[in-house]
């Protein structure tokens, strides 16, 4: 009980971060009465938007929480109400402080640079740990309740279905706000840029653009709510199948020099969660900027200060909890490891994180071949640009998947599956710091966009570009964070859905798991529903991604309409003497994204259990299973390429147009400009639409059968 008091601590300390952030980034001075009323209407839009999001989602949600409810009981049914409301409190509370802290990032950089990062950096850190905070507070508080109030056994299957359901909750949230928010955010980027830069010829936030207050509603309701939600469900779910795992593989073990091994197990990647928020917090007070100003640097600094810390608080918690690192184990499918062993793959876990780190900022920073290739073809013309963009993309995919391959085999080898799955936890350990870096990145790009509609001087204007440059690059790394761990998650929910599948089908009886009597499932290549599965699986992605890049054309198609007709109705807004209507814009906005998001998000949801229930008509139940399992397989190895490749690749199109805007290979106005606007059109939807959404739609297609073994294994 005094370990999960602990981690109980740990994640209660994140909120006490939170709260004291939050009242710190608003004492903090909120610039001029015009500024303030261009923040007003961004956080106006971003509230109007997100409340219409969580109306609609709700709908689904208690449609659900009802099924769940009457199919598994009600406490799994509140399980997935755990998991939904506390993924859309981390969003909407980050959000809403990334819209008030926009216009004090502004007002702080007419100040000194350093004190715009302090002002963005701070409230993107109290997202961060609010996500990573709430995240093992509904985990650690749900499953304490459920073993010690109700005195469920710990790998009973009350606890299981319970704690996945609570996943099944946050990855419900997720897709809807990552898809709908990145509908949104693009269709105001793409069509307000079509038009503004490339038809009128004017600058980039320049207040006479009617997308303009849509473009910032959607950098927040997108990059901030939709990436908290994101991580949110990545840090859940990869705790949940890490105790899965756990309760599976020591299913009745009891004591080993004392402790009971399965509650241990269950406990570890917990307490790990719970070290390294305390890390992550003490990693933002490194977060100052040096004599050389590198902005990027001193995120950095806090990045690896939380980093090397969280190796050491993993080492204490093996010490606390293994007694050391020589303590053996045993699992229940024979694979023997030592807790040094566990260490490892938590070390390597945070490796991971770092390489891929490194990576996506060579891909997508400005100062590295791929974006300088980009900028460079932009002089030849748009096609070239746009070549050389989708050739950057593919390119990206490679190393981080020799990182990821390099990963799962120096951990299976170390602790077979369960060594991967602490890996992940260790990864998603650091979510905190990693989703501060990325909320950090729409709170400058609102600042710039306030400085430029607010017309301050051009010094204040350089230094909210230097902000939001490198806010561009911790988007895209995040990102790839994101990714990465998303696909190695959604591969220990793989491991989860096996072993789980394996477990019903040998303990079926006449009284219990009765629906799995008999069967047998051949996961081998010469099945062809295995192949179909495979095949199947490997589709889901790319048909996701299609539909939501279609979705992001529409919208951006009725926006470029609605932009050209105010111009024309209203020639006086290009001479600066009538108001654009911005409010029109955000609210066209808002009605195609909620619109849009539904069908795609159906699509991983529905496909496993419409794949199992077709194949067990045609070929029977055992056929039925391995044709799941090899769609999940499908889905993690294609979804993992399609997303690396999409918001790595439309991060160097970005990149490389605010490279020539900097002055290279023409400068603003240049034919190269204008080349490179068409690539970061393209790029737009592909890094902040469908590439980020892939993520949750990889997961929640895992978790779905996960769910759906447990809905057999009762009825």
């Amino acid at each position: 009980m005094t370990a999960l008091l602990l981690i109980i601590v740990g994640g209660l300390c994140a909120v006490a971060y939170g709260i004291y952030t939050i009242n710190d980034v608003m004492r903090r001075d909120a610039g001029t009465q015009r500024m303030q009323e261009i923040a007003g209407a961004i956080a106006e839009g971003a509230q109007a938007y997100l409340r219409r999001q969580y109306t609609t989602i709700a709908v689904v949600g208690i449609l659900l929480f009802a099924l769940l409810s009457y199919l598994l009981g009600i406490k799994v049914g509140i399980g997935f109400l755990i998991g939904a409301v506390l993924s859309g409190a981390a969003g909407f509370i980050g959000m809403n402080v990334s819209v008030r802290a926009n216009v004090r990032t502004a007002q702080a950089a007419t100040q000194s640079l350093s004190g715009g990062l302090d002002v963005a950096f701070k409230s993107g850190a109290v997202t961060g740990m609010l996500v990573a905070g709430l995240a093992l507070l509904g985990v650690a508080l749900y499953y304490t309740f459920l073993t010690r109030q109700l005195g469920l056994p710990p790998a009973s299957r009350d606890v299981i279905d319970s704690l996945v359901a609570l996943g099944f909750g946050a990855s419900l949230i997720s897709i809807f706000a990552r898809l709908g928010g990145g509908i949104f955010t693009k269709g105001a980027d793409v069509g307000g840029d079509l038009v503004g830069k490339v038809e009128a010829g004017i600058p980039e936030d320049d207040p006479r653009n009617p997308a303009t207050i849509a473009d910032n509603v959607g950098d927040n309701v997108g990059d901030c709510a939709g990436m908290a939600a994101d991580l949110f469900e990545t840090y859940a779910v990869t705790l949940v199948a890490t105790m899965v795992l756990a309760a599976i593989f020591f299913s009745g073990q009891t004591d080993v020099g004392g402790r009971n091994i399965l509650e241990t197990m269950l406990i570890y990647p917990m307490a790990i969660g719970a070290a390294c928020i305390v890390t992550s917090i003490i990693g933002t007070f490194f977060v100052t900027l040096g004599a050389n100003q590198s902005i990027m640097g001193a995120l950095y600094k806090g990045l690896i200060g939380s980093g090397l810390l969280s190796v050491a608080a993993i080492a204490a918690i093996n010490i606390v909890l293994f007694g050391g690192f020589t303590t053996s184990f045993t699992t229940n499918t024979g694979v023997t490891f030592t807790s040094l062993s566990l260490f490892v793959c938590a070390t390597i876990g945070l490796a991971i994180t770092a390489l891929i780190v490194v990576i996506t900022e060579f891909y997508t920073g400005t100062t590295y071949r791929p974006v300088k290739s980009i900028a460079r073809a932009s002089v030849t013309g748009h096609g070239t640009n746009v070549i050389q963009g989708l050739a950057v993309s593919l390119e990206s995919t490679a190393l981080p998947a020799l990182v990821i391959v390099a990963g799962i085999i120096a951990t299976y080898s170390l602790a077979g599956l369960f060594g991967i799955a602490i890996a992940v936890t260790a990864m998603l350990a650091l979510a905190g710091v990693i989703v501060a870096l990325d909320a950090f990145g729409p709170v400058t790009d609102n600042a710039g966009g306030i400085a430029e509609m607010s017309g301050l001087p051009k010094e204040v204007r350089k230094s909210t570009d230097a902000l939001d440059a490198v806010g561009n690059t911790t988007k895209a790394v995040t990102k790839g964070y994101a990714i990465g761990s998303a696909g190695l998650g959604a591969l220990v929910l793989f491991a989860a859905y096996t072993s789980d599948l394996n477990y019903f089908t040998q303990n079926a009886s006449a009284t219990q798991y009765k629906y799995f009597q008999g069967v047998s499932v051949d996961f081998s290549l010469s099945n062809p529903y295995v192949v179909v599965g495979l095949m199947l699986g490997g589709l889901i992605p790319f048909l996701f991604g299609g539909i939501a890049m279609t979705a992001v054309g529409r919208a951006a198609g009725s926006v470029v309409e609605e932009v050209r007709r105010q111009f024309r109705e209203k020639p006086g807004i290009m001479r600066g003497t009538d108001r654009p209507d911005y409010g029109r814009a955000v609210d066209m906005l808002t009605r195609a994204a909620i619109r849009e998001m539904v069908v795609p998000s159906l699509l991983p949801v529905l496909s496993p259990v419409v794949l199992f229930f077709v194949i067990s008509l045609i070929a029977g139940k055992g056929q039925g299973f391995a044709a799941v399992g090899a769609m999940l397989l499908g889905v993690i190895v294609t979804g993992l390429y399609v997303a690396v490749s999409m918001t790595s690749g439309g991060g160097a199109w970005d990149n490389a147009k605010k490279l020539i805007e900097d002055g290279h290979y023409g400068g603003k106005g240049s034919d190269a400009h204008k080349a490179a606007v068409t690539g970061d059109t393209v790029g737009d939807p592909y890094k902040d639409t469908a590439g980020p959404a892939v993520n949750p739609a990889i997961k929640i297609t895992n978790i779905i059968a996960l769910l759906l073994l447990a809905i057999l294994a009762h009825s």
